[in-house]
Order: structure tokens, then C-alpha cells, then sequence
């Protein structure tokens, strides 16, 4: 029995959201294989916390966009069912955290009334679709990349194609050549270009394969320098298609994109694409914009008079925090918010604030930030003063002193030191004692609790990763320290280099003796990357190795930031969308259900959906046997295979064709009517003659 009602108007939304409230009494019950629930629920953005019991809810949100009315739904969400504390990540989601399991249905069914979801947060999907912030109102750009990210991420969602695959996949949309969306650490990245043709402008997308952080960053291929905006949907189709089939699923060290890339070559990858096409049922698809071309509204109000009692402080934050857009009269305001983290309280005056005197959107930022648009040049004094009281004007909005940072050991499982702390404490050092850096956009710094690069540290030009060091019979938390990397522009852009491993304790003075010999030695009109690779990483390391010496440390050093008692090395379960374990009975239940998704697309004339789902009840369907039989399952393909090699030429399993053929078809046939009807046959009586075998085995 449900344990709440919905009255969400989407049957497919509602249908999701009490799939996930039958599926959590099913693993209560014991029903359902804990692992095989973890992966239902983190892609339903439900992921477990380091605190025991509590889950922590990530709302994607595409783009970074969010109105008014959302902006309250979210704070009213996080005062019911968390502790009003609203963090803004590196993906331009907002996550909660401290929510109890039981109640997640609920929370989600209240998100979806003002069209928020949380489906494919986390987990081996496609995760939330990222962009340039300033999208829509870059003076430089070409055009809005805006409604392509949000096609991409509407197409995709709850797409069967990219629902269980071995890893999450990653794509961004970056609306000009300084690449502020990253695009060379995405799986798949994309740079807005214009080519003219015949007098005819023509929009398209510079594209980069196969790129990540993580303990191994790669840096993406360029496989298009200039891809039409019609072909965008089928080209990352076809890319998904060949992850999901592909990848590995049973080393989770090895299961991204760019491992895949990595092994069998960019042009051996593009080719297996090339051979989806004919499975594919849009070959273009064309973009609608007008949406995003509308004029832009604003409420009729007076404009309020206010004194500004520090003209010189206003002036500093207009030159920070406010761009010019491209829209006459018109201007963005950055808001930094520490650590991305802000309050319920807070969150709903700035709604208020943005739908009654600007045109009622904001865009979170891949730096944790908050953008305002489209303020009227005559509002920045009157929105000055009224950020000033929410204590939103500080200034620094991108700068050197706006610090990046994952939450560590605060909540994630991974965090091995705590990144937030060691963020405080080097924004501390940065606004007493470098002040020049709150205006300076060009250096970057970054911190992760863990190697997993969620802070983005290794794509830093000073960045610190979260360790531990084992002195004598005691750890304490410690910091690695990384040089050299950042963003070049038009999808090129550098890893920094490992320095040295250092307590954490004296991160601030690592930072100190950076920016001083930067301050020292730096050439005029010379950048800081230049600087760097002048100076060399070795100039580096000796720079800094006197900060590695563990022979002198004090009490104080075996505690880490933000803590008062002695650090203690604890790693939990990753659930970075980890790959199960899944069990056999498991196997053939979902098997099952991919049966009877095919039969519900099939009548909704939803053929090529109808056809991947049976697509992957073959699959499971024979990975369940080849389970059984202890025979490595770590890809679709190598299950597809030996399910031929082990069980039809061996005729435990009858079939009038191969197993190979079976399936492949799938890459073969168009997506009509008559072949989903066909392929749905198929999928119904493979899994009858393997249900009958794995009954008569189990009963014998």
C-alpha cells in the first residue's frame, strides 16, 4: 500500500514517483537486493549520506535555471523535510541533505508541482545537462545555447536508452570560445559556432568526446569542429548507445566514457556510432528557440528610492559582481555565496526580489554562485541595497577569493578531509591579507575531500585535494596540493601537476608562500599559468616541500578544520553511481518489467523506446544465466557473446538464430511499428525459455 497520494497531472511523473515509494517497502521488506535498490534510487537523486539513516536529495535543475516560484517550492521542501540549507554544486544542482528515505516519494511529488525533478540526480544515467551561465546574455556569444541544453536534457530524461549504463555520462554547453562550461572534462562537451554558407548563417557546436576528472583526468577529443544543431540529438544518441553497449560495468575504476575512448581509439568510436544510425528514429531533430526569443517581461513597479551610504563600496561591487549584457540597458548580478551553501529564509526574499523587479530567473553557477538577470541599469543601486541586508553584495563574485569546494566529510561518504573548512580558512587569508585577489578573475582555486575530483581540483590553477598522513601510530588529515591547470578557451585546457602532500593545517601557508612568491617574481603582462610554466614544477616543489616535513607537527595538526576532536580516516560506500551487485532473481524481475515498458511505449506508439527496452531484457535476461554460471559479465557485448558461446551452442538455450543476430538487430532494423512489435516477440519468448531453464535448473 502507497504510503502518501499524489496529485501530480503527469501520469509518467506520478507513475515514477510511486515506483519509488512501492520499490523503497520492497527493500524494506526485504524484497528487493540492497544493491540493486541503491541503484533505483540514486537515479531517482536519492543518495546515502555519510550520517547513518539520513539520505541527502540532489534536485537537478538544467542549466543552472530556476524561477521564483521554484526558488520557493525548493525552500519550502527543505524546511519540511531537511533543515533549510539550500548548496549549490559544481553542476548546477541544489542538493539537501539530512532526509529520511520514507519521506522521499513525498518530497519529490511536492518538487514536481512547480515542474522540479529529481530523476537521474545521480546513479548510471545522464546526469543534469550544465551551460554557461551567462547563456542568453553573452555579449560574445554567437547565440543561446540555452535552449539546446534544455532540448538535450528533455530528450534524454527517462530516455531507456541511458538508464542503466556502466557510469554516469556528463555533458555541457558552453556559449562561447572561453569554454566556461568546461567542455574538454565532459563526456561530451559542446562550444556554440556560426559557419556562413552561401550567405546563409548556419548554427552548430564544436564537440569533445571521451574527457574527466577524476584520480585519471583526460582531456576530451575534438570529433567535430563544427557539428549542425540537427544533428546534435542524434549524435549523442548514437554516443549513448555505444557507452551503453560498450562500457565496462563490472570494474567501477574503469567504467567511465573516456576509458572506453581511451582503449579502442576516438575513430574506431566514432564508427560504431556511424553504424547506429539506421537504429535511430530521429536522424535530425530540429531545435525549437522561440521559447527563449520571447521579449523579456517585467512587472510594472515604480522604482524605489534608496540612499547608498558607501558610494565607494558600491562601486567596487558593480565592477565584481554586475555584468553588461548583451541586452541593451540590461545587467547581470553575481551573487557569491560561500561554499554554494544558503539559507531558506534568504532564498525566498531573493525570489521575491527577482520576480517582482527583474524578469524572474535565475541561473546557478558551475562556481557555486547565484546570477541574477536581466536587471534594468536604473534598479543596481536599489538592488544593491537590498542584496546588502540578504548579505549578498560581498564582493568577488569569480574571483580568486570565490573558492570552489566539494562538502568532504561533511555529508559524502568519499571525503577523507574536509574541503569546506580548509575553503573557509584560505578565504580568510585571501580577504585579511591579499585583498588585490578579490577582484582578480584569472586565478582559480579549487578543493575536493577526495580524489574523485567533485571540487574540480585537478583542472585548478591552485588547487587541494583532501588525504591523510600516517604519522607513526596517528593519522592526521592532509592536503595535496596542485599547480598549472585551467581553462585555455575553445575546448583546450590543462591538469595541474601533483606538488607535494602536506598536514592540512598548513594549507593557509601554502597559499601564502604561492601568492608571495607570485607577487615577487611574476613578469609584467604575464599570466599566471605562464608564470608557472617559467618557473617550472620543480621551482615549485622546492618551494613548498618545507611545508611536508611531518617530524615537527603539533596537537593541533591531528584535527581537522571545522573539528575539535583528533581525525579519523573513515571512508564509506562510494555511491557516485557505483556498479552493483546484481542477483539473478533481481535480474529476471527487472527483466520482467523491461518487457512490460515495451508493451506500454508499443501502445503509446513509442517505437524506438518500445525496442531499447526489449533491447535490455534480452541483455539481463542473459546476464542472469551467465551470473550462475560465475562467467564475467563486465559489458553488453561480452554478455551477448558468451550467452551464445555458453548456452545456445552449447543448446541448453533453443534458438532458430543466433543470440548475436537476436539481439543485433536492434542495430540493423529501422524503428517501425512492425519491427518493435517483432523485437518485443522476440524479448517475450527468450525470456519464457530462459525462465523455464533457470526453473528446471533450480528445481532439478
Amino acid at each position: 500500500m502507497q504510503s502518501f497520494r499524489t496529485e501530480i497531472e503527469n501520469p509518467i511523473v506520478e507513475k515514477d514517483i510511486l515506483e519509488l515509494d512501492r520499490k523503497i517497502q520492497l527493500f524494506k521488506e526485504g524484497k528487493i537486493d540492497e544493491e540493486r535498490f541503491r541503484s533505483l534510487r540514486l537515479a531517482r537523486g536519492v543518495y546515502g549520506q555519510r550520517q547513518f539513516g539520513v539520505q541527502m536529495i540532489r534536485i537537478k535543475l538544467p542549466y543552472g535555471k530556476v524561477s521564483s516560484e521554484q526558488l520557493h517550492r525548493i525552500a519550502a521542501v527543505s524546511d519540511e523535510y531537511s533543515r533549510g540549507r539550500l548548496h549549490i554544486t559544481t553542476r548546477q544542482d541544489i542538493q539537501i541533505h539530512h532526509v529520511s528515505l520514507d519521506r522521499t516519494p513525498e518530497l519529490w511529488a511536492q518538487l514536481e508541482k512547480d515542474d522540479i525533478t529529481l530523476r537521474e540526480a545521480c546513479g548510471n544515467a545522464v546526469r543534469n545537462i550544465t551551460a554557461s551561465e551567462t547563456a542568453g546574455i553573452d555579449i560574445n556569444e554567437p547565440f543561446d545555447v540555452s535552449p539546446y541544453a534544455d532540448a538535450t536534457f528533455k530528450f534524454f530524461l527517462r530516455n531507456p536508452i541511458c538508464q542503466e549504463m556502466g557510469r554516469k555520462f556528463k555533458m555541457s554547453f558552453s556559449g562561447t570560445d572561453d569554454d566556461t562550461a568546461i567542455s574538454f572534462i565532459h563526456d561530451l562537451g559542446f562550444i556554440a559556432k556560426v559557419k556562413i554558407e552561401n550567405g546563409i548563417t548556419k548554427k552548430g557546436f564544436k564537440v569533445l568526446l571521451g574527457g574527466g576528472l577524476g584520480s585519471q583526468p583526460r582531456h576530451a577529443d575534438v570529433i567535430y569542429d563544427f557539428l549542425e544543431e540537427d544533428v546534435l540529438i542524434p549524435t549523442i544518441e548514437g554516443v549513448l548507445r555505444i557507452f551503453d553497449r560498450f562500457g565496462e560495468r563490472a570494474k567501477r575504476a574503469k567504467a567511465r566514457l573516456k576509458f572506453l575512448v581511451k582503449d579502442i581509439g576516438v575513430n574506431d568510436f566514432l564508427q560504431l556510432v556511424a553504424d547506429e544510425v539506421d537504429a535511430l528514429e530521429n536522424k535530425t531533430f530540429r531545435i525549437d528557440t522561440t521559447v527563449f526569443e520571447q521579449p523579456i517581461f517585467f512587472q510594472e513597479v515604480a522604482i524605489p528610492l534608496v540612499k547608498i551610504e558607501n558610494e565607494k563600496a558600491f562601486q567596487k561591487w558593480k565592477e565584481t559582481n554586475v555584468i553588461t549584457q548583451k541586452q541593451e540597458g540590461l545587467f547581470a548580478i553575481g551573487i557569491k555565496v560561500h561554499l554554494g551553501d544558503f539559507y531558506t529564509p534568504k532564498a525566498r526574499l531573493l525570489a521575491d526580489l527577482v520576480k517582482k523587479y527583474a524578469a524572474n530567473e535565475i541561473r546557478l553557477t558551475l562556481r557555486q554562485n547565484i546570477l541574477i538577470r536581466h536587471i534594468r541599469e536604473e534598479l543596481l543601486p536599489f538592488f544593491y541595497v537590498e542584496l546588502e541586508k540578504l548579505g549578498f553584495a560581498k564582493i568577488g563574485y569569480n574571483s580568486t577569493a570565490d573558492i570552489t569546494a566539494c562538502p568532504g566529510t561533511d555529508t559524502c561518504n568519499l571525503g577523507i578531509s574536509s574541503s569546506t573548512g580548509i575553503a573557509v580558512a584560505l578565504e580568510k587569508v585571501l580577504e585579511e591579507e591579499y585583498p588585490k585577489y578579490l577582484n582578480n578573475k584569472e586565478i582559480a582555486i579549487k578543493i575536493s575531500g577526495c580524489m574523485n575530483a567533485c571540487g574540480q581540483h585537478n583542472m585548478a590553477h591552485i588547487g587541494f585535494q583532501g588525504m591523510s598522513i600516517k604519522v607513526g601510530n596517528l593519522q592526521a588529515p592532509a592536503l595535496q596540493v596542485l599547480i598549472g591547470g585551467g581553462i585555455l578557451g575553445d575546448g583546450k585546457g590543462r591538469f595541474s601537476d601533483k606538488l607535494v602532500k602536506i598536514p592540512s593545517k598548513r594549507g593557509p601557508e601554502a597559499l601564502r608562500m604561492l601568492l608571495n612568491d607570485l607577487d615577487e617574481n611574476q613578469h609584467k603582462e604575464e599570466t599566471f599559468l605562464e608564470y608557472y610554466d617559467r618557473q617550472g614544477k620543480t621551482y615549485f616543489y622546492d618551494l613548498l616541500k618545507g611545508l611536508s616535513d611531518t617530524t615537527n607537527l603539533k596537537p593541533s595538526d591531528f584535527i581537522d578544520w571545522g573539528h575539535n576532536e583528533a581525525y579519523v580516516k573513515a571512508i564509506g560506500l562510494g555511491e557516485c553511481a557505483g556498479v552493483v551487485i546484481d542477483l539473478i532473481a533481481t535480474l529476471l524481475f527487472e527483466s520482467e518489467e523491461k518487457i512490460i515498458n515495451a508493451e506500454e511505449a508499443l501502445k503509446e506508439n513509442q517505437f524506438s523506446d518500445s525496442i531499447y527496452h526489449a533491447y535490455t531484457s534480452l541483455v539481463n535476461t542473459a546476464k542472469a544465466l551467465l551470473i550462475a554460471e560465475n562467467i564475467k559479465t563486465n559489458t553488453q557485448t561480452v554478455i551477448i557473446s558468451d550467452f551464445q558461446k555458453h548456452f545456445v551452442e552449447t543448446n541448453k538455450i533453443d534458438l532458430e538464430i543466433s543470440f548475436e543476430d537476436l539481439v543485433y538487430q536492434i542495430k540493423k532494423e529501422q524503428p517501425t511499428k512492425a519491427f518493435a512489435e517483432s523485437y518485443l516477440n522476440d524479448a517475450q519468448s527468450f525470456y519464457k525459455k530462459v525462465d523455464a531453464f533457470r526453473l528446471a535448473e533450480t528445481t532439478a
